[in-house]
């Protein structure tokens, strides 16, 4: 799967939940350190793949490890709220 279908699903996910304001507010002040986050994940990992796919989670990782993916994640929110709520 690549980055943009990533982006996309997770996007999507978080603007049907109504997370918007809260997702863009914690990746706009975590993402300067998303490569540190993305360590804690890995760490984390044991004990969190109980809970979501291995597959996944470990996608998402690589994902959020690069600023620019945080980035392109908050664009694409964004542009999905907007068209939510018109």
């Amino acid at each position: 799967m690549s980055n943009d279908v990533i982006i996309n699903e997770f996007a999507e996910k978080i603007v049907s939940r109504g997370l918007s304001v809260p997702a863009i507010f914690l990746l706009e002040s975590t993402k300067y350190i998303s490569f540190i986050a993305g360590q804690l994940l890995i760490f984390l990992g044991p004990v969190l793949t109980f809970f979501v796919s291995d597959k996944n989670y470990n996608q998402f990782i690589e994902l959020i490890e690069k600023k620019e993916n945080i980035e392109l994640l908050m664009v694409e929110i964004e542009k999905k709220n907007t068209l939510r709520n018109k």
